[in-house]
């Protein structure tokens, strides 16, 4: 997994990017009707319910924009929040508020719809030894901000991209020859880089958990569009010698019978692609 200094980098950029998509040459609606002394204050104010996410971040955000901003923080990170709860109040040049307001909105509703929709399934989870994990079907651009709402939900991260865990999936197996070349050949390589990158290999049946157990190496198993049946039968037959994912489809209704299987983890990639917004809003007070 990245280092917080790198998943940190990633905020940072992805604060910078944004600002400079959306302000460019400058915000001229502001600039044109508001004085540049004035100064103003402005609530966060939920109109939705569920798990709030992004305060830190909406931080962040405003501190670049002007480190002169005040922010009053009520309601903190992975907090259950209801219609009219007041998050956080912020302080200052009013034309440095409304620089921030919509890069701030649009990152806390997505962040929020995430935590909310990964509380559930993590919720669901409780009472066994199963964890939810995120996946990279992220919006390209954010990935971080994503992932960051997920651990807020109360799930945990998967790899963050391609460089920092092997994952070999069905098409790697297929153009490497088979399991066993594509692990040799895995192992082969972490050795001459000097690398080491835990191995994740996916099944897609019985047959293939016995091919993977063959090998050495293998960290997790990841255990493809299983059904109930023969997801316990395949953590039968791993028998603790490696972790275990199930993956593949998992929702709210199904959740509970996979981890009834055994699994160490179930990644559902419906926490970061299958969302709605929360209904957020920044008013002036």
């Amino acid at each position: 997994m990245i280092s917080k200094e790198q998943f940190q980098k990633e905020i940072d950029l992805i604060i910078k990017n944004a600002i400079r998509e959306d302000v460019g040459e400058g915000d001229h609606s502001s600039l044109a009707c508001i004085p540049e002394n004035a100064k103003g204050k402005a609530k966060l104010l939920v109109k939705d319910t569920g798990i709030i996410a992004g305060v830190d971040f909406a931080r962040q955000v405003f501190s670049c924009v002007d480190p002169e901003l005040q922010m009053d923080i009520r309601i903190d990170d992975g907090a259950k929040v209801n219609y009219g709860d007041i998050v956080f109040y912020i302080e200052g040049s009013s034309r440095s508020i409304l620089k921030g307001e919509r890069l701030v909105l649009n990152a806390m509703q997505r962040m929020s719809a995430i935590a909310t929709k990964t509380r559930i399934f993590a919720d669901l989870l409780k009472g066994t030894q199963t964890r939810i994990l995120d996946t990279r079907k992220t919006t390209p651009g954010i990935r971080a901000l994503e992932k960051w709402a997920v651990k807020l939900g109360g799930g945990e991260n998967h790899r963050f991209a391609l460089y920092d865990m092997i994952m070999l999936k069905d098409n790697h197996i297929d153009f490497a020859g088979g399991i066993s070349q594509a692990i040799q050949k895995t192992r082969r390589y972490l050795e001459e880089k000097q690398k080491d990158l835990q191995i994740i290999v996916e099944a897609r049946n019985l047959n293939e958990v016995q091919e993977i157990l063959a090998e050495e190496g293998v960290h997790r198993i990841l255990l493809d569009n299983f059904s109930y049946e023969d997801t316990s039968k395949a953590v039968k037959m791993i028998g603790g010698r490696c972790q275990t994912e199930s993956s593949g489809g998992i929702n709210e209704n199904t959740i509970t019978h996979y981890a009834a299987c055994g699994v160490d983890y179930i990644s559902s990639g419906a926490l970061t692609h299958s969302v709605y917004n929360k209904d957020l809003s920044l008013k002036a007070v």
